[in-house]
Protein backbone atom coordinates (compact mmCIF):
# COMPACT_ATOMS: atom_id res chain seq x y z
CA UNK A 1 0.00 0.00 0.00
CA UNK A 2 1.11 3.42 -0.74
CA UNK A 3 1.67 5.78 2.11
CA UNK A 4 -0.99 8.36 2.30
CA UNK A 5 0.12 11.90 2.65
CA UNK A 6 -1.76 15.05 3.23
CA UNK A 7 -2.72 16.72 0.08
CA UNK A 8 -1.33 20.21 0.19
CA UNK A 9 -1.92 21.08 -3.34
CA UNK A 10 -5.15 22.23 -4.70
CA UNK A 11 -6.21 20.58 -7.91
CA UNK A 12 -5.57 22.84 -10.80
CA UNK A 13 -1.99 23.82 -9.86
CA UNK A 14 -2.67 26.46 -7.25
CA UNK A 15 -0.49 26.87 -4.18
CA UNK A 16 -1.17 24.92 -0.98
CA UNK A 17 -2.89 26.23 2.14
CA UNK A 18 -0.26 28.40 3.96
CA UNK A 19 -0.34 26.70 7.38
CA UNK A 20 0.50 23.46 5.70
CA UNK A 21 3.54 24.81 3.84
CA UNK A 22 6.81 23.62 5.36
CA UNK A 23 8.81 26.71 4.69
CA UNK A 24 6.45 28.90 6.82
CA UNK A 25 6.43 26.60 9.92
CA UNK A 26 9.25 28.29 11.85
CA UNK A 27 7.78 31.78 11.53
CA UNK A 28 4.33 30.45 12.39
CA UNK A 29 5.70 28.74 15.50
CA UNK A 30 7.55 31.93 16.50
CA UNK A 31 4.41 34.09 16.20
CA UNK A 32 2.39 31.42 17.98
CA UNK A 33 4.81 31.54 20.91
CA UNK A 34 4.88 35.36 20.92
CA UNK A 35 1.06 35.54 20.76
CA UNK A 36 0.72 32.93 23.50
CA UNK A 37 3.18 34.75 25.78
CA UNK A 38 1.49 38.13 25.14
CA UNK A 39 -1.94 36.64 25.68
CA UNK A 40 -0.73 34.89 28.84
CA UNK A 41 0.82 38.10 30.21
CA UNK A 42 -2.28 40.11 29.28
CA UNK A 43 -4.54 37.56 30.99
CA UNK A 44 -2.27 37.18 34.03
CA UNK A 45 -1.67 40.92 34.57
CA UNK A 46 -4.95 42.51 33.43
CA UNK A 47 -7.96 40.22 32.98
CA UNK A 48 -7.44 37.67 35.76
CA UNK A 49 -6.80 40.29 38.48
CA UNK A 50 -10.02 42.08 37.46
CA UNK A 51 -11.98 38.81 37.51
CA UNK A 52 -10.34 37.90 40.81
CA UNK A 53 -11.24 41.32 42.21
CA UNK A 54 -14.83 40.85 41.06
CA UNK A 55 -14.95 37.41 42.71
CA UNK A 56 -13.36 38.78 45.89
CA UNK A 57 -15.79 41.72 45.97
CA UNK A 58 -18.77 39.40 45.41
CA UNK A 59 -17.49 37.02 48.06
CA UNK A 60 -17.09 39.95 50.48
CA UNK A 61 -20.57 41.24 49.63
CA UNK A 62 -22.07 37.77 50.13
CA UNK A 63 -20.22 37.45 53.44
CA UNK A 64 -21.44 40.89 54.53
CA UNK A 65 -24.99 40.01 53.47
CA UNK A 66 -24.82 36.73 55.41
CA UNK A 67 -23.48 38.58 58.46
CA UNK A 68 -26.24 41.19 58.14
CA UNK A 69 -28.81 38.42 57.76
CA UNK A 70 -27.47 36.75 60.91
CA UNK A 71 -27.61 40.11 62.72
CA UNK A 72 -31.19 40.68 61.56
CA UNK A 73 -32.10 37.14 62.58
CA UNK A 74 -30.66 37.64 66.07
CA UNK A 75 -32.44 41.02 66.33
CA UNK A 76 -35.65 39.38 65.20
CA UNK A 77 -35.26 36.59 67.74
CA UNK A 78 -34.52 39.14 70.47
CA UNK A 79 -37.57 41.19 69.46
CA UNK A 80 -39.70 38.02 69.41
CA UNK A 81 -38.42 37.05 72.86
CA UNK A 82 -39.17 40.56 74.15
CA UNK A 83 -42.64 40.37 72.60
CA UNK A 84 -43.31 36.99 74.20
CA UNK A 85 -42.09 38.30 77.58
CA UNK A 86 -44.24 41.43 77.29
CA UNK A 87 -47.22 39.28 76.31
CA UNK A 88 -46.64 36.95 79.27
CA UNK A 89 -46.29 39.96 81.61
CA UNK A 90 -49.49 41.48 80.23
CA UNK A 91 -51.33 38.20 80.72
CA UNK A 92 -50.10 37.86 84.30
CA UNK A 93 -51.07 41.49 85.03
CA UNK A 94 -54.50 40.90 83.49
CA UNK A 95 -54.96 37.76 85.60
CA UNK A 96 -53.87 39.67 88.72
CA UNK A 97 -56.29 42.50 87.94
CA UNK A 98 -59.09 40.00 87.28
CA UNK A 99 -58.34 38.17 90.55
CA UNK A 100 -58.27 41.45 92.49
CA UNK A 101 -61.54 42.53 90.89
CA UNK A 102 -63.13 39.17 91.69
CA UNK A 103 -61.95 39.41 95.32
CA UNK A 104 -63.20 42.99 95.59
CA UNK A 105 -66.59 42.08 94.13
CA UNK A 106 -66.82 39.00 96.37
CA UNK A 107 -66.02 41.16 99.42
CA UNK A 108 -68.61 43.76 98.36
CA UNK A 109 -71.17 41.00 97.74
CA UNK A 110 -70.43 39.46 101.14
CA UNK A 111 -70.78 42.87 102.84
CA UNK A 112 -74.04 43.53 100.98
CA UNK A 113 -75.33 40.06 101.89
CA UNK A 114 -74.40 40.60 105.54
CA UNK A 115 -76.09 44.02 105.58
CA UNK A 116 -79.23 42.65 103.89
CA UNK A 117 -79.31 39.66 106.26
CA UNK A 118 -79.08 42.07 109.19
CA UNK A 119 -81.91 44.19 107.80
CA UNK A 120 -84.01 41.09 107.08
CA UNK A 121 -83.32 39.75 110.57
CA UNK A 122 -84.34 43.08 112.11
CA UNK A 123 -87.52 43.17 110.00
CA UNK A 124 -88.25 39.54 110.84
CA UNK A 125 -87.77 40.21 114.53
CA UNK A 126 -90.02 43.27 114.32
CA UNK A 127 -92.61 41.27 112.37
CA UNK A 128 -92.48 38.43 114.91
CA UNK A 129 -92.92 40.92 117.76
CA UNK A 130 -95.80 42.57 115.92
CA UNK A 131 -97.39 39.14 115.29
CA UNK A 132 -96.88 38.14 118.92
CA UNK A 133 -98.39 41.38 120.23
CA UNK A 134 -101.27 41.07 117.75
CA UNK A 135 -101.79 37.45 118.78
CA UNK A 136 -101.69 38.39 122.46
CA UNK A 137 -104.17 41.18 121.84
CA UNK A 138 -106.32 38.88 119.71
CA UNK A 139 -106.20 36.12 122.28
CA UNK A 140 -107.14 38.63 124.95
CA UNK A 141 -110.06 39.74 122.80
CA UNK A 142 -111.00 36.13 122.01
CA UNK A 143 -111.76 35.50 125.64
CA UNK A 144 -113.94 38.63 125.87
CA UNK A 145 -115.63 37.86 122.54
CA UNK A 146 -116.18 34.26 123.57
CA UNK A 147 -117.74 35.41 126.87
CA UNK A 148 -120.02 37.86 125.06
CA UNK A 149 -120.96 35.24 122.45
CA UNK A 150 -121.58 32.52 125.06
CA UNK A 151 -123.70 34.92 127.15
CA UNK A 152 -125.72 35.92 124.05
CA UNK A 153 -126.24 32.26 123.01
CA UNK A 154 -127.37 31.24 126.52
CA UNK A 155 -129.65 34.28 126.72
CA UNK A 156 -131.29 33.30 123.45
CA UNK A 157 -131.61 29.67 124.36
CA UNK A 158 -133.04 30.03 127.81
CA UNK A 159 -134.24 33.61 127.74
CA UNK A 160 -132.19 34.83 130.75
CA UNK A 161 -128.57 36.05 130.80
CA UNK A 162 -126.14 34.01 132.93
CA UNK A 163 -123.87 35.59 135.55
CA UNK A 164 -120.59 37.03 134.24
CA UNK A 165 -118.37 34.98 136.57
CA UNK A 166 -120.07 31.71 135.42
CA UNK A 167 -119.56 32.59 131.73
CA UNK A 168 -115.96 33.60 132.41
CA UNK A 169 -115.21 30.29 134.21
CA UNK A 170 -116.85 28.23 131.44
CA UNK A 171 -114.96 30.05 128.65
CA UNK A 172 -111.64 29.80 130.57
CA UNK A 173 -112.16 26.07 130.97
CA UNK A 174 -112.98 25.65 127.25
CA UNK A 175 -109.92 27.63 126.18
CA UNK A 176 -107.60 25.43 128.27
CA UNK A 177 -108.55 22.33 126.27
Amino acid sequence: MAEQTAHTEVPGGHAAFPPFQRDTFPSQLFWLAVSFVLLYVLMAKVALPRVGAIFAERSKRIGDDLKAADDFKSQSEAAHAAYEKALADARSRAQAIAAATREKQAAEAAATNKRLEGELHARLTAAEQSIASTRTAAMGNVGAIAQDTASAIVHRLIGTAPADHEVKAAVGEALKR
